[in-house]
């Protein structure tokens, strides 16, 4: 996978955000549904801007922190997309891809977080 730029890893948590809103307006609008509707936007939206804040920190300390905190909206994401698809609330390829872009930008946000801890 190629380096991407701060702009570019940007416009991808903008982009994955797009795609978990759409997501969670495909879930069904039952009592479970609506649960892991409102779950699954707060966790999937957040991490877009926190890493915005992070590209702002005011030192390293801060942009760990900021980058680990966008790392725990990941995973928590990531369990939200298994609990909806394993329940097939929803299906297709929206979920299929979320799982994978989230997975994807897990693996970033480790090997992120891992180089500024080591520097």
């Amino acid at each position: 996978m190629k380096k991407l730029s701060p702009q570019e890893l940007e416009d991808r948590l903008i982009d994955f955000a797009v795609a978990i809103i759409d997501v969670t307006e495909a879930l069904p609008n039952s009592k479970a549904g609506n649960h892991v509707s409102g779950q699954l936007i707060r966790s999937g939206t957040s991490p877009a801007p926190n890493y915005g804040e992070a590209r702002s920190a005011e030192s390293r300390k801060d942009f760990i922190h900021k980058m680990k905190i966008s790392l725990k909206e990941l995973r928590e994401t990531m369990i939200w997309l298994k609990i909806a698809s394993r329940k097939r609330m929803i299906t297709g390829e929206g979920v299929v891809a979320s799982i994978q872009e989230c997975d994807e930008l897990i693996s970033i946000f480790v090997s992120s977080t891992r180089t500024a801890d080591a520097g």
